[in-house]
């Protein structure tokens, strides 16, 4: 992922993004026979520098982890087409989009308590509201433990990029803003509304900043 100046997310930027919701990404590994890919929900504890999730056992992702335990976890989002004609001279089309990526080291997880751990952990997260439902000795969820594998990452590097055109005049990031607001209300494609609303952010960022010109 090339990243410019102008479009490089900071920590507390990316932070702030994934704790709004966005636990879901793609995992990708690096397998004998070529890259795999997986889509995944997961719990980032960023303070602790880990992500932790979980897979079926069977997933060809263990075996490529096995070969190679470097992975990247990819999240991308707010992402729109941003047509040559909106953007000003020379006209050229892009795309807006939000991404992180977690470039980390993968330890799978196949003790029962270290599985129910992270298991038990990521239930809190995305189902908060049946604390109930736990896995532990005896129960159900502890009886399906055989059918999965855990994954610790261990986080190495973050690379965070906002892509919404901070380089052009914030005027014309005014007017694309505009732009999005009316094809989303002609269209109701949802990508547009998120892609306007960090295009106003970063807008925002950049005229509050000292003696920042609009140019």
């Amino acid at each position: 992922m090339l990243i410019r100046g102008w479009d490089r997310g900071a920590e507390a930027e990316w932070r702030q993004w994934l704790a709004a919701g966005r636990d879901f990404g793609t995992l990708a590994a690096n397998g004998p026979e070529g890259p795999v890919l997986v889509p995944t929900h997961f719990l980032l504890d960023a303070d602790a520098g880990e992500v932790l999730l979980h897979l079926a056992a069977p997933n060809p992702l263990f075996a490529a982890v096995r070969a190679d335990p470097r992975v990247t976890l990819a999240v991308t989002d707010d992402y729109a087409f941003a047509p040559g004609r909106w953007r000003g001279a020379p006209y050229t089309p892009t795309s807006y989009y939000a991404s992180v990526q977690f470039s980390c080291t993968a330890e799978p997880v196949d003790d029962p308590a270290g599985k129910a751990a992270i298991l038990n952990r990521q239930l809190a997260h995305f189902q908060p509201e049946w604390p109930a439902d736990r896995v532990e000795p005896g129960n159900a969820y502890w009886a399906q433990l055989t059918g999965v594998r855990a994954l610790r990452l261990t986080v190495r590097k973050v690379r965070a990029k906002f892509k919404y055109d901070d380089k052009k005049p914030v005027e014309l990031q005014g007017e694309v803003a505009e732009r999005l607001a009316g094809r989303h209300a002609a269209t109701g494609n949802p990508q547009d509304a998120g892609a306007r609303a960090q295009l106003l952010r970063r807008m925002a960022a950049r005229t509050d900043r000292p003696g920042r010109s609009s140019g």
